[in-house]
């Protein structure tokens, strides 16, 4: 075992060498993570382009994707100032007998860092904004054609009952980072949430890969640091002994403020973690508002410049569905499976909209609707300079299978369709 949460006077050089590494390592990641990667992009460049010949867009940019090459040449980067670190502080600080204090406070340092992440992701399942659907659209695509990654988030996100059990697994084991007595219990679950998730992220192509594998370990270096008790009481059958945790000080005030302080964070995340849940899952998550003409609208008459265009699949320029999920967006299914996606507002009147690709900048309605029943209406207007008039149906959302099967107690016969 090459760290204890139980202090020692003397540790071995393995100890202190595996120390300074992780010390080094840990706190060089976290520091990149907030903003430091930058200050490293000439040497993560330098090393990536010209040292490991990796071809790939070396700059920084929003995608959502924590998998660029600019992560995996930053961590090499890393890699390399944390072993050339190692090295020096080894030098220069070998007399030294032993970590203790410095350990406390690289734990206290993972512990905040995995209780804000664990609060974070697990506060976006309960209330269900990071895996929102699923889409109209996507209930309309062949399970064929979705990536694997498309095909993890629509299971994820059509059941809330998952999600509410997945993050409160996630905020549970951050609760139990907190206290000092239940650290290495909440180290263990949340090294067994995030290997499901890492394990989703490999075989499912989720580009998060590097962060939540990150996550897992510090998790387990934390669980790690209890070990020996652990192992004695649920594997070898011994008893075990109290560990005399390190304490910074010995001032009764400053442990009281320090719990004090423990519950106010804690209250005040929730709070605001849960007031932004709340906000994100009523303005873009499942209770939304919905947008008008919401529903997947099926083209049954499809006129182009005055000729009726039949509903053959190998046409690319017939439409099939048209959907209005969210408001603002419109999308179109055209009959040979592609999507074209549109910005979509309806004027005040409610029968006069504007549909313009995503770089157009007008801003005039471009077509009239008539809603002619409940499940009909007719579009009429112009888009890309063809004059279209399209008679659409809405198409029965209730019969949908994936979101309506519900939950059942009693099945017969498995339900596998």
């Amino acid at each position: 075992m090459l760290f204890s949460f139980q202090p020692h006077d003397e540790w071995s050089q393995t100890q202190k060498w595996a120390f300074r590494f992780v010390a080094l390592y840990s706190w060089l990641y976290i520091l990149m993570m907030f903003g430091g990667s930058r200050l490293l992009k000439p040497l993560t460049i330098w090393l990536g382009r010209d040292i490991l010949g990796i071809e790939g867009r070396y700059e920084f940019f929003a995608t959502g994707s924590g998998d660029t090459t600019m992560a995996y040449a930053g961590l090499f980067a890393q890699l390399i100032l944390v072993i050339s670190g190692t090295i020096l502080w080894s030098v220069l600080d070998r007399k030294r007998r032993s970590y203790n204090a410095a350990f406390y406070w690289l734990t206290v340092i993972l512990r905040i860092f995995l209780v804000f992440f664990m609060f974070t992701y697990g506060f976006a399942k309960i209330y269900k904004s990071q895996f929102a659907g699923p889409s109209l659209l996507r209930l309309l695509q062949p399970i064929g054609d979705m990536s694997p990654m498309g095909l993890a988030w629509t299971y994820m996100a059509q059941s809330e009952g998952f999600n509410m059990f997945t993050g409160f697994m996630e905020v549970l084991g951050g609760l139990l980072l907190i206290p000092k007595r239940t650290q290495a219990l909440g180290g263990i679950v949340v090294f067994g949430v995030m290997l499901q998730i890492f394990m989703m992220n490999m075989f499912y192509d989720i580009p998060v890969k590097l962060f939540s594998a990150h996550l897992m370990l510090f998790g387990l270096l934390i669980f790690a640091a209890d070990w020996k008790r652990f192992s004695h009481v649920f594997i070898k059958n011994k008893p075990t002994e109290a560990v005399e945790y390190y304490k910074p000080t010995k001032d009764p005030v400053y442990h009281t403020v320090m719990m004090w302080f423990k519950v106010a964070g804690v209250a005040i995340l929730f709070a605001l973690m849960g007031y932004q849940g709340y906000n994100a899952e009523h303005s873009f998550g499942d209770k939304r508002p919905k947008p008008q003409y919401y529903g997947i609208w099926e083209a049954e008459e499809f006129i182009k410049n005055g000729d009726t265009i039949a509903p053959l699949i190998t046409r690319s320029d017939r439409w099939r569905y048209w959907v209005i999920d969210r408001k603002g967006y419109a999308a179109v299914k055209m009959m040979n499976d592609s999507a074209r996606r549109f910005n979509f507002i309806v004027d005040s009147t409610g029968f006069g909209l504007t549909m313009r690709s995503r770089s157009d900048t007008l801003t005039e309605p471009n077509f009239t609707i008539t809603q002619t029943d409940s499940v009909q209406l007719i579009l009429k207007g112009v888009l890309d300079q063809d004059s279209l008039q399209i008679r659409l149906r809405a198409r029965d959302l209730s019969q949908i299978r994936l979101i309506n099967r519900g939950f059942h107690w009693i099945n017969e016969t498995p339900y596998n369709r």
